[in-house]
């Protein structure tokens, strides 16, 4: 199933590029890499300030939100994601995941509840969310581009009960797994995952699949289909390797996503993933900066295609020559994580921009 034409749309002196019906405008501004973010029950959005090492809140009035980000937990050390359960408001450091009573947009009683975790280097960022089996669930990337870590919590997903206790591996082998996400109606764990660097402009895969408990998605010993690392595979290696369910352009480096469970949308995008691709900068020529829509039908993967585009509306042959973490060249924004809201419209992070947007649908 394709995406209707995408249709340019501007917005705060800029042009995206949404299906026709959509519109984007920008609800926030002036943050300090904002990563990822939840709705908390009143409809108040919370966002993890990387940059600002602080939590903020964008209050929320009529089902949608705006205005300016107000602090509501600062003194941080590299916060990423948030998530909500059962009253408190659950933050996900380099090192650590604490929880805090919250109630009436205010968060108090900060209380560690997984502390020491592995040293992050290459791969700093840590995604907590919580499954329907009341699960805590965390994501942890590699602490390089490819190598043999020291510690087996590197490059995994685990599980744990909500006061930190109790961890179980759910799945390993996933160099840098940072989209977390439960398929609406099932106990399906899906996840985004960058591949590694250094093979080249379309080698290897990024991934979007289902996190199957106990399975081994590859690295570092390989990649693709079954394909043996040229560093640390070996013949046998990849006998045992799960497959994804879809593979996605190299180097477009994923990030956030979340399934559409609202009813803004035309009908046909219920039950679809949305996938932020914040974009590349290790590649000849630059992919990704962009949103892109995953199809399910039958609860597969049917079809990934272009939903919203234009953060980076350069010559696609431009060559990108700015190193890591500066590779925006040409881009005025990098997409984060789409979150969906109480109105139905999509929020989307910019930690490039600083920005938050909100991508809504009329049929008039």
């Amino acid at each position: 199933m394709a995406n209707p034409a995408l249709k340019p749309v501007q917005m705060g002196g800029h042009v995206a590029n949404l299906p026709p019906g959509f519109s984007m405008q920008i609800v926030a501004s002036g943050l300090s890499t904002p990563r990822f973010m939840a709705f908390d029950p009143a409809g108040n959005l919370v966002i993890a300030e990387d940059g600002a090492n602080r939590i903020a809140l964008l209050p929320g009035q009529n089902g949608q939100i705006g205005g300016t980000p107000k602090p509501l937990i600062a003194g941080l050390s590299d916060p990423t994601s948030v998530a909500f359960d059962q009253g408190f408001l659950y933050v996900a450091e380099a090192r650590q995941v604490s929880r805090y009573t919250y109630a009436n947009g205010a968060a108090s009683n900060r209380q560690v509840v997984i502390p020491n975790l592995p040293v992050a280097t290459d791969h700093h960022t840590r995604t907590v969310v919580f499954g329907p089996d009341g699960s805590l669930y965390l994501a942890m990337g590699s602490p390089c581009d490819a190598c043999l870590p020291n510690d087996a919590r590197y490059a995994t997903i685990g599980k744990y009960a909500p006061d930190g206790s109790g961890y179980q591996l759910v799945a390993k082998g996933l160099r840098n797994a940072v989209g977390l996400a439960f398929r609406p109606g099932t106990s399906e764990l899906w996840a985004t995952v960058m591949g590694r660097d250094g093979q080249g402009d379309n080698v290897p895969w990024d991934l979007l699949t289902d996190i199957r408990s106990g399975a081994d998605y590859g690295w570092p010993r390989c990649y693709d289909n079954k394909t043996p690392d040229p560093q640390f595979g070996a013949a046998g290696a990849c006998a045992s390797m799960s497959l994804p369910d879809a593979g996605l352009q190299a180097h477009s480096a994923p990030l956030g996503l979340a399934f559409y469970g609202g009813t803004q949308f035309p009908a046909d995008y219920r039950g679809d993933a949305f996938i932020a691709l914040h974009g590349s900068w290790n590649r000849s020529v630059t992919v990704g900066y962009k949103v892109v829509r995953a199809h399910f039908q039958g609860g597969k993967v049917a079809s990934v295609t272009d939903f919203a585009t234009g953060w980076r509306p350069d010559s696609p042959g431009q060559t990108i020559t700015t190193p890591y973490g500066f590779g925006a060249a040409g881009a005025w924004g990098r997409p984060v994580q789409p979150v969906v809201g109480p109105d139905g419209s999509l929020y989307l992070s910019d930690d490039y921009g600083g920005m938050i947007y909100r991508i809504a649908y009329s049929a008039g």
